[in-house]
């Protein structure tokens, strides 16, 4: 009785080993299916993760160029309101008698000054500023120097890719009426100060520079 009750207690096991086999199990391991699930698992870890760390860079970069574009900005805006309080009521005589060198308009201006962004030359500078826009309809700020008395001229981009960029000039007449004026024409006399007004991508500002040297022409 003994033996016949092993022989099926036996038989069972056999029984469940060939039902672990069938489906696939493994105690020792394994199985295929887990293999490659495990598998799946980790190349879409892998791939987040590197989708991330591309992310970071280039986030990185972008604030690292948005960051340099701002300073070249901050920079060429000190430059222009350096060279813009240096300047001097220098003339010259012109077609209509004395005249200062002092003129400008909504997309140019030219005057006089002591201050050049190369430095280094002695006299005064006499700066041509005039705006450009490009095929993408961007606007641009160039300068060009020229000191007194030298044929050689140099030139300089001080702002770029903007959506718009123009000059306006204080007046203020005889009677005492203050006003900003989009042209200078008056060739005697020497604005008080000059509004740049700019626009960069949504944002729209104005910087308001005044001329700490002023004249005027007696004809």
């Amino acid at each position: 009785m003994r033996t016949e009750r092993k022989k099926v207690k036996g038989s069972r096991c056999e029984v469940k080993g060939k039902r672990k086999a069938e489906h696939g199990f493994n105690d020792l391991g394994f199985t295929l299916i887990e293999l490659l699930i495990s598998i799946s698992i980790l190349v879409l870890i892998i791939t987040i993760a590197g989708s991330a760390i591309r992310l970071g860079y280039r986030s990185i970069n972008a604030g690292e160029k948005k960051m340099d574009s701002l300073e070249r900005f901050r920079s060429s805006l000190s430059i222009v309101d350096a060279q813009l309080q240096s300047e001097v009521p220098l003339s010259y005589d012109g077609e209509d008698g004395r005249t200062f060198y002092f003129k400008g308009d909504g997309k140019t201006l030219q005057f006089s000054t002591n201050y050049s962004l190369w430095g280094g030359h002695l006299g005064y500078t006499i700066a041509a500023y005039r705006i450009e826009s490009d095929e993408f309809g961007k606007q641009a700020l160039y300068v060009t120097e020229n000191t007194i008395g030298l044929s050689a001229k140099r030139e300089a981009k001080l702002f770029d890719a903007l959506e718009e960029i123009c000059f306006d000039y204080f007046d203020k007449n005889s009677t005492e009426q203050e006003k900003w004026i989009s042209e200078w024409t008056a060739g005697n006399n020497i604005p008080e100060k000059i509004r740049i007004n700019i626009v960069k991508g949504v944002t729209k500002f104005s910087v308001i520079i005044p001329l700490r040297a002023r004249g005027t022409l007696i004809k």
